[in-house]
């Protein structure tokens, strides 16, 4: 069975960090980009992050450049997604998904699988 599952979200004040994971099973994810998107309650899903299947190359939203980081180790089939300096406006369910081209990774519509999603509140 082709499965993403993300791990990793919680409650967190502001200025807080977190780490997501997102672990593929079912099949080899190195062959795929894989991208971070984040849904807001009322708010349609938006591509946060994404980085290539080698891990040579990343992209960002503008909203989050300079405060989270994507990382992949394809021995564990894991992509991450760190963030630090969290804000209110972070909080979201967090969904990873599988693109079979970097350039299209952080189109909503050319994801081949997506995780079932991880809740991120920060909150004081």
């Amino acid at each position: 069975q082709l499965q993403l599952v993300e791990s990793g979200g919680t409650l967190v004040q502001p200025g807080g960090s977190l780490r997501l994971s997102c672990a593929a099973s079912g099949f080899t994810s190195d062959y795929y980009a894989i991208g971070w998107f984040r849904q807001a309650p009322g708010k349609e899903r938006e591509g946060v992050s994404c980085i290539s299947s080698s891990g040579g190359s990343t992209h960002y939203a503008d909203s989050v450049k300079g405060r989270f980081t994507i990382s992949r180790d394809n021995a564990k089939n894991t992509v991450y997604l760190q963030m630090n300096n969290l804000k209110p406006e972070d909080t979201a369910v967090y969904y990873c998904a599988a693109a079979l081209e970097f350039r299209l990774c952080m189109s909503l519509r050319f994801q081949s699988y997506w995780g079932q999603g991880t809740q991120v509140t920060v909150s004081s």
